[in-house]
């Protein structure tokens, strides 16, 4: 399933990234879908400007035989505890940047496979692509420190299609013990059940998708995991909004959203929060490409909010 709206195509046009890989793999069309025409002006949509980050890169081939890039601040080059973060989805200087701004040593790998979740959990439903990754990011990281590198903590980063990645690895027990926190940038998707029929016209969610975030989300209350998501009011059509998926985690938790007023980062406009523990959900204003786009740019701050719960 292909659970990823159109606005997402509009991020490598927006941040002037491609993503390119040594050998082109067929994958399937991300699913259709009913974006709002509608254009405001409301909202600043502030973008970080590009610049040159002092640290070294390393790329190498991962799945589907796409590359990984690798950031390592300049910070790193004595760190004895290193932290990593791992971003599916999105050009790679946002992520880098946004590691870059965080106290501590951390290691930033990103990975970009193609439009639609379901490519990023098939690429990730076998525990060993997983371990792999991981492995090869310890390999690069010890050749750039000249020393073994060891990672004392593992974040998850999700944005839009990107949670597909992250809800396959978490699906893994070993891999779920293994990683310490989750963001999720407006990017918890499901299916409707029947396909294509809205809960309007009495479709359901399909839980199957979300269950494994639930259980996250559970350790989180309990202190256990960090887990912070964002959404938009971005409404694809045919697949489950993340404002549907936030408001069914909510239930299923028994926790209830607080409306607020706020502004938040890049100028995003925050209507509502739920928090428990260390499980938080922001919601924020918008129904247009740009106010998804939005998300990933507020990385930086979304990125050491999780890292200070």
């Amino acid at each position: 399933m292909a659970t990823h709206h159109r606005a997402v195509l509009l991020v490598i046009v927006l941040l002037g990234r491609a993503t390119t890989g040594a050998a082109q793999v067929a994958v399937p069309a991300p699913a259709p879908q009913n974006p709002s025409p509608m254009v405001e002006h409301s909202r600043a949509h502030e973008r970080v400007a590009v610049r040159a980050l002092d640290g070294a890169r390393r790329t190498f081939i991962g799945p589907l035989a796409k590359p990984v890039e690798l950031f390592i601040p300049a910070s790193t080059n004595h760190a004895d505890v290193l932290h990593l973060v791992v971003h599916f989805h999105g050009g790679a200087f946002i992520p880098e940047y946004a590691v870059s701004q965080l106290a501590g040593d951390h290691v930033v790998a990103v990975v970009n496979l193609a439009p639609g979740s379901g490519v990023y959990d098939r690429a990730f439903s076998d525990p060993a692509a997983f371990d792999s990754l991981l492995a090869n990011i310890t390999r690069e990281t010890s050749v750039v420190l000249n020393r073994a590198a060891t990672f004392t903590d593992v974040t998850l980063v999700g944005f839009s299609a990107g949670h597909g990645a992250v809800r396959a690895i978490l699906r893994d027990s070993a891999h779920f013990d293994r990683v310490n926190a989750v963001l999720l940038l407006d990017g918890l998707h499901t299916s409707y059940v029947p396909d294509n029929t809205v809960m309007e016209k009495g479709g359901t969610l399909d839980e199957g998708n979300l269950a494994v975030f639930v259980r996250f989300a559970r350790a989180a209350i309990r202190g256990e995991k960090r887990f912070l998501v964002t959404h938009s009011e971005i409404f694809p059509g045919s697949f489950a909004s993340t404002t549907e998926t936030t408001d069914y985690l909510g239930q299923v938790l028994g926790l209830r959203r607080t409306s607020v007023l706020r502004w938040g980062p890049r100028g995003m406009q925050q209507l509502s929060e739920v928090k428990m523990g260390r499980f938080e959900i922001l919601g924020f204003a918008g129904n247009a490409g740009p106010d998804h786009i939005d998300h990933l740019q507020a990385m930086p701050e979304f990125l050491g909010k999780v890292q200070g719960m």
